[in-house]
Formats: structure tokens, C-alpha cells, sequence
């Protein structure tokens, strides 16, 4: 079993605690390219992103070390879930969020806020929602399975913050419509308490069904296996957005034309997520990204180098 993510999502979950805590530079004093100077004409960039959440962690990293390079000063800001995070994009208390799931999880906030928020490129396609259980319970291979087996999982589904689409889309979505509300309760906390448990589960070969998501490190660190979702009460799959705050290609036109031609795919994306996240490069994302950087340099067109 590879554990080396775990400890770092523990601590990122914990991070999450944090509304909107203004971090410049990053984590650590470290964002980006630390040698990339920066530049008043340029102008300085807050992003918003949601620590426990690593796709949007490791594409923040990703985008502070580019701009920068750009010439622009980067200031982090961690934020504890995603209501409060559309709220302050949409009164521009942040410049961009970088890695908004805005056209099927995030749906409801892009119709309460969407027109004071700027889509600013789609940068990945085909992200899902899922449940999962690990792939040595044979005998459950859907949602609809789970009915009627709730003693073999103690009546409870593990899912990560209350506040979260995926959490909404099982209680209000998957849940009534393949008759789980009598038998299971989900039990919401955090992204990391969530992989903590799952980790005891899987190293003991016990039952557990979790929520989870694509794309997400944790799909290939443990041995997990989607649920089919004949009903499709989950959700269709979609694209990740780079979301900005109304105004933002306007004032940051030179950021709004690189964000606009930023792509990564599952390989790119995997890899970026699992250095970020490793315990190799705790406290170090910069470092992380500038692996990722050295690994596929040569094969991302839009990338700055140096």
C-alpha cells in the first residue's frame, strides 16, 4: 500500500480550519519560482483555493510558479470550503479560483454568483464524482448494490467536507434515488479524515465505501474501484475551469492570456497532484513543481521553463 500522500492530507485537512487566511508567497514563505522577481507594473494576484482539496492546491502551486515568471506577485489564500470561496471571488476579496468544478458540482454557486465571475479556460476534462469501496469486495460493483448491505459497512458512508458538491450530490442525489436514506448515514468531516479512515480500512482489507472524485491521487494510491451509477444520480462528467473575478482579463491581460491556454491530461495532472501532495515535498510546493517542471517540461507546450 503506498502511503506516502497520507500524512500531507492530514496536515493539508487540518490547514482547511483557515476562512480566508492570507498566505503571500505561498506555503512557507515558498510559492512559484522563489528567483522570479516581482513586479509592481505587473501587478499582484491572490488566488483562492481550498488546501484539503488537491486538485486546486496542486494547479494553485502550478499557476504561482508560471505567473510569476511572468513577472506578477502571487498571494495565496487558503479557504475553507467552497461557498465561502465563490462569495469571495464574487466580490472580488480574491482574484482567481483555480480549480472550480463550475459546471456540474459547483453549478448552484455559478447561478447564485456566475455573473460577477469571470470563466477564464477550461484546463481539464472528464472530472467525476464517484463512490467507491476498495476492489477486494467482489460482490459490490454499483450504488444499487449497497442496498441491503449496510451491515457489512456499519450503516455508514465516509465523505469529506459538508460544504463539498460531491456531499451534496450523494445526500440529495445518489443516496434517495437507490433507496440508501434508511439504511446509511454519511458521515461528512474533512478530505483528510476521510482518507484517514479509509486508510485503517484498507490496511486491515475491511468494507468501506467512500465518496471520492476524478482525477484524485488517492484512485491509485489505494486499491479503489468506482461504483457504477446506472441512474447517473452522481452527475455527468465535466470540465475543471480557471475561474477569475469579474474584471480580471482586464486587469491581468497578459495572466488571463496564458490561463486561457493552460491544459494538463491525466498523466500531467496525476503526476503534478502526486508531488504536491507527497511527503517528499511537505512544505515544499514550489519544489514539487518544479519536478513536475523537469519531468514534462518538453511536452507541455504552453510552459514556462525558465
Amino acid at each position: 500500500m503506498n502511503k506516502r500522500h497520507l500524512t500531507s492530507i492530514v496536515a493539508l485537512g487540518a490547514a482547511a480550519s483557515l476562512v480566508l487566511t492570507g498566505c503571500a508567497g505561498g506555503d512557507s514563505g515558498d510559492s512559484g519560482d522563489a528567483g522570479a522577481p516581482a513586479s509592481d507594473e505587473m501587478g499582484t494576484i491572490s488566488m483562492g483555493f481550498l488546501p484539503a482539496w488537491t486538485d486546486g492546491l496542486s494547479t494553485a502551486y502550478l499557476l504561482a510558479d508560471q505567473l510569476e515568471k511572468l513577472g506578477y506577485e502571487i498571494e495565496m489564500e487558503d479557504v475553507v470550503d467552497a461557498g465561502p470561496l465563490y462569495t469571495a471571488l464574487s466580490q472580488g476579496d480574491i482574484d482567481m479560483y483555480p480549480s472550480a468544478w463550475s459546471e456540474v458540482t459547483h453549478a448552484s454557486y455559478m447561478e447564485e454568483y456566475g455573473d460577477k465571475i469571470e470563466d477564464l479556460g477550461t484546463y481539464y476534462e472528464g472530472a467525476a464524482l464517484t463512490m467507491a469501496v476498495p476492489d477486494y469486495l467482489d460482490d459490490i460493483n454499483s450504488i444499487a448494490d449497497l442496498k441491503g448491505n449496510a451491515d457489512m459497512f456499519d450503516g455508514k458512508i465516509i465523505g469529506i467536507e459538508p460544504g463539498a458538491g460531491l456531499t451534496k450530490a450523494v445526500q440529495e442525489s445518489a443516496m434517495p434515488e437507490y433507496g440508501l436514506d434508511g439504511e446509511y448515514e454519511l458521515l461528512t468531516s474533512s478530505t483528510g479524515g476521510m482518507l484517514a479512515t479509509l486508510d485503517t480500512a484498507v490496511a486491515a482489507e475491511d468494507p468501506i465505501v467512500v465518496t471520492l472524485w476524478r482525477p484524485f491521487w488517492a484512485n491509485s494510491a489505494y486499491p479503489m474501484k468506482d461504483l457504477e451509477d446506472p441512474n447517473g444520480a452522481m452527475g455527468a462528467t465535466e470540465g475543471l475551469h480557471f475561474l477569475g473575478k469579474l474584471g480580471f482579463a482586464e486587469e491581468f491581460p497578459e495572466a488571463a492570456d496564458f490561463i486561457g491556454d493552460v491544459t494538463l491530461t491525466d498523466e500531467q495532472y496525476g503526476a503534478l497532484e502526486s508531488l504536491v501532495t507527497s511527503d517528499e515535498y511537505k512544505d515544499k510546493s514550489a519544489e514539487a513543481v518544479d519536478a513536475w517542471i523537469a519531468e514534462f517540461g518538453d511536452q507541455v507546450d504552453w510552459l514556462i521553463t525558465e
